[in-house]
């Protein structure tokens, strides 16, 4: 990496520059980033909503209020929840993280995505999305480490399982965000967001197609069984920025969203086999200029949708109208359900992690036909 590479590698992390910068090195900037995440500070203000349908009512409490739990990152994705604490990927530190009610943040896997004794050169080494299988596996959209993995227990140092890494004999780009049909296959995008320039013409960047894809039987995958590679199924190739990803409650559809150029929201019909057709736009929020972009994902029990957009986190009824933005003042990447009852909605951002408490039950993640 160039000094200049340097710099600003160090610039992003830290948010330091000046003559400082040049006497810092990478391994201390990853040691600042844990101790500042550690030192977290609850703090309660009331939510900020765009209201924009009177059904929001429904879902949103009167006085409700927005909790920062945990701060001191730079750019979280991938939140799950996993019985009593929140997992969390910190993509830039090459980390997983969990946060636990009361206890703070802990770093729970690192590396975990670009595993190269190297410096990166690239801004996202880390890891992605994550979700649950019904066996109750970590389940990991490896990112930087152009993979999907599983975990075989919630144990960082136990076996991992990889589930997919490249489509016809050409490795992936980067995969972003994953889903489980309660069929046990697996979708998940795959833009290049994880690869060095992050661009289409990035010289390692093998499939021209940024796709979303589906493994048949990813739920049945031995442990520590190679990837059915011939299995692995290319089902949407004319989005340019695939991103979040997410099943209607019945199944009936799949939600898929784009980042850029343009900021869309898909739907999709599911078909017996598992194929998609009927692509249609559901909502397009490409006019909209304020900071964040359509990226992770969830539905609640109703099907009302939950993303990561423009100024915060967009809620959609089931139809694709928009209800209102939850605003927060900061790049919003995902969200994840948590607590007894799943109406507990956590939302990752770049710097810091917010919960707030709402109305209705969140779809789980894990289904069982």
């Amino acid at each position: 990496m160039g000094k200049k590479m340097l710099l600003l590698f160090i610039t992003m992390v830290t948010g330091v520059s000046g003559s400082y910068i040049a006497n810092v090195s990478a391994a201390t900037v990853e040691t600042s980033s844990s101790q500042a995440a550690d030192a977290n500070t609850e703090i309660t203000t009331p939510l900020k909503i765009d209201r924009l349908d009177p059904s929001i009512d429904r879902i949103i409490p009167a006085g409700a209020t927005l909790q920062r739990v945990a701060t001191g990152f730079k750019w979280l994705e991938g939140p799950v929840w996993v019985k009593d604490r929140l997992f969390f990927a910190e993509i830039i530190s090459n980390s997983i993280r969990t946060y636990t009610p009361g206890k703070g943040t802990h770093i729970f896997l690192k590396p975990s995505g670009y595993q190269g004794a190297a410096p990166y050169g690239g801004l996202e080494p880390g890891s992605n999305g994550m979700t649950l299988d019904v066996k109750g596996r970590l389940t990991v959209a490896g990112h930087a480490q152009r993979d999907v993995f599983r975990f075989e227990s919630l144990n960082s140092a136990g076996p991992i399982t990889i589930l997919a890494d490249s489509y016809q004999d050409k490795k992936l780009n980067s995969p972003n965000d994953l889903v489980y049909k309660s069929d046990g296959s697996l979708y998940f995008t795959d833009p290049p967001y994880g690869l060095r320039t992050q661009k289409d013409s990035d010289p390692e960047k093998l499939l021209q197609i940024n796709g979303v894809y589906r493994i048949p039987h990813a739920l049945t995958q031995k442990a520590g069984a190679a990837p059915a590679r011939a299995e692995l199924q290319q089902l949407i190739t004319n989005l340019p920025r695939p991103n979040g990803i997410a099943f209607s409650p019945d199944e009936k559809y799949l939600y898929v969203d784009n980042s850029e150029p343009k900021k869309i929201w898909m739907r999709y019909r599911v078909k017996p086999d598992g194929s998609l057709t009927g692509g249609r736009v559901l909502y397009d929020a490409t006019s909209d200029l304020r900071p964040g972009n359509p990226d992770g994902m969830k539905v609640d029990q109703k099907g009302n949708i939950y993303s990561a957009g423009p100024a915060g986190v967009w809620i959609f009824s089931p139809d694709g109208k928009p209800l209102a933005t939850i605003l927060i003042p900061e790049k919003v990447s995902s969200v994840a359900w948590a607590g007894a009852y799943r109406k507990t909605l956590y939302i990752t951002a770049t710097n810091n992690i917010y919960r707030t408490y709402l109305n209705i039950a969140g779809e789980p993640l894990v289904r069982l036909r």
